[in-house]
């Protein structure tokens, strides 16, 4: 067995303004706040003597090293990313950034928005440009019909509606 892990490929590299600021917002919480509590309660913990039975310690070393590897993996992404803060000239397509309504065979609609990899939530309906869907749906427009392939087969999709909205929600 090898500890060797294939480099995840890279995803693309667009954020909408709301996911590059949320993204900026967690790394400056873990740097400033998170991290400093951790390092601190480790330091205690520490102090109390043998560390190769202390839980406390253990444990704080191992949040430690979460925080950092999350903090490198957003530092390199920031690095890296393209804010996109304006809507595309045709806004009668389906580009970054659109909400997309469609509805499937059976008459059920849904609406989506296309963003960056960094910003998925399913709770927001916000899905990822590298998705299979996202990918079917870059070009269209209202009225066009894209199949999808999904574990249970096949699926079919009208675009019933593309709009784009500032992040003031306008």
């Amino acid at each position: 067995m090898t500890r060797y892990r294939r480099p995840e490929p890279a995803g693309s590299r667009y954020a909408t303004a709301e996911g590059a600021r949320r993204l900026r917002e967690e790394l400056d919480y873990l740097w400033r706040i998170h991290r400093p509590q951790v390092t601190r309660a480790v330091a205690e913990a520490a102090a109390q003597g043998d560390r190769s039975e202390n839980a406390e310690y253990i444990y704080g070393k191992k949040q430690l090293r979460e925080i950092d590897r999350r903090v490198r993996h957003l530092r390199k992404r920031l690095d890296g990313l393209v804010v996109v803060t304006r809507p595309p000239d045709d806004v009668t397509r389906v580009f970054f950034g659109a909400w997309v309504r469609i509805e499937d065979e059976e008459g059920l609609e849904i609406e989506i928005r296309i963003v960056g990899p960094d910003e998925i939530d399913p709770a927001r309906r916000y899905v990822s440009m590298d998705s299979p869907l996202a990918r079917a749906l870059m070009g269209r427009r209202r009225d066009d019909e894209i199949t999808v392939e999904v574990p249970g087969g096949p699926r079919t999709y009208v675009v019933t509606e593309v709009r784009y909205e500032s992040e003031t929600g306008e």
